[in-house]
């Protein structure tokens, strides 16, 4: 998560970066929209609700969620990771596709419990 937020927080500062495409009214390739704003808010918000998530869920529940948005989040990242031209967000990428595969080895070998 504190990946996502440098990452963010540093893209402000490269020339052409967030503060002259928030000017042009742009984030990335997208035109910057209510719903626009709102998805990236999601996208950001899913790793903190899943860590109290792991804490209460069942765990066949639980080892699911956590592979398919891992999963998820790893295509996401290698994505952002090899598009891109900084290599502080091409780090970043890395790092968080390591994370999240990670968290998918993890979750495959938690112990099967009965629920």
């Amino acid at each position: 998560m504190l990946c996502y937020l440098e990452g963010d927080f540093a893209s402000f500062f490269p020339p052409g970066g967030y503060i002259q495409q928030s000017l042009a009214g742009k984030m990335g390739p997208f035109r910057t929209t209510q719903l626009s704003l709102l998805a990236g808010a999601i996208f950001i918000s899913v790793p903190c609700v899943m860590v109290f998530l792991t804490l209460i869920m069942k765990t066949k529940s639980c080892r699911i969620t956590n592979i398919a948005l891992a999963v998820f989040y790893t295509v996401v990242n290698s994505l952002s990771a090899f598009t891109a031209t900084w290599a502080y967000f091409i780090f970043f990428g890395i790092v968080e596709s390591i994370l999240t595969i990670l968290i998918i080895s993890y979750a495959w070998k938690w112990p099967r419990e009965k629920e």
